[in-house]
């Protein structure tokens, strides 16, 4: 990791001026039209930021300096709940809007559980033109037009589309690869949240993971057996797990 002590800028650095300007100029274009109020992001079951201390905020505040900690530069984070109902989305959703906390950042939430996605619903997002299956599906589709404003700021959302049975063969294809590379790349500034299927019985999860540069498992309190989260957690390159993270369930 690199240290955290910054270098001052010495008067000719106009380069790396140039580059800060860059940053702010593309974070200033992803910047959401009309902010969704405080009301509005409790319905929506998304944290934000507040003059008064909150527990769940402070939370993924806290999992998401562990990440930054753990990767340098811009990544990828996998969040998959071990089985259905451990709440993967809402912890998925919420990383997301922590990571976009910095105002010299930006985050992409991509819902990647193609049989229950949930994302679009449960943000009040309609998505005429589609999501990630149907750009995968379609070599001529643009990007552009299935990422879609949240109302959180500098928070983007790939919803998932048409709900499917299997992600496999879309997972595991070229263009998908493409597409995550691409999704990274395009703003340095950004962070992509990929919200993935539960890990105990389908491939997707593991799939997925060869895509991320971090995986964190969500866990059911009192839900999934200290057996069925070491079956599931060992799935995962150790060189990529964060570790666990126990949920009531969302």
């Amino acid at each position: 990791m690199n240290n955290p002590i910054a270098n001052e800028a010495l008067p000719d650095d106009r380069e790396d001026d140039d580059a800060r300007k860059a940053s702010h100029r593309s974070i200033a274009r992803i910047s959401c039209g009309q902010a969704l109020t405080p009301s509005q992001l409790r319905d929506r079951t998304v944290i934000y930021r507040t003059d008064v201390a909150r527990p769940e905020v402070d939370a993924f505040r806290d999992l998401r300096t562990k990440l930054l900690a753990m990767v340098d530069g811009n990544f990828v984070t996998l969040v998959v709940p071990v089985s259905r109902g451990c709440g993967g989305s809402f912890v998925a959703r919420n990383l997301a809007a922590a990571m976009a906390f910095d105002e010299t950042k930006s985050a992409l939430l991509m819902d990647c559980d193609l049989r229950q996605p949930s994302q679009d619903a449960t943000m009040r997002i309609e998505i005429p033109t589609g999501g990630l299956t149907d750009y995968l599906e379609d070599p001529e589709a643009d990007l552009s037009t299935v990422l879609y404003d949240t109302g959180v700021p500098r928070l983007r959302l790939l919803p998932a589309g048409r709900p499917r049975e299997t992600g496999a063969e879309y997972f595991s294809t070229f263009r998908m690869r493409l597409l995550v590379d691409s999704l990274r790349s395009r703003y340095p500034d950004r962070y992509l949240v990929i919200d993935g299927p539960p890990v105990i019985g389908s491939p997707d999860a593991r799939i997925l993971a060869d895509l991320a540069d971090v995986v964190v498992l969500v866990a059911g309190y009192g839900r999934d057996t200290p057996a069925t989260i070491a079956q599931a957690a060992g799935n995962f390159d150790p060189a990529k797990f964060a570790g666990v993270l126990f949920n009531e369930g969302v």
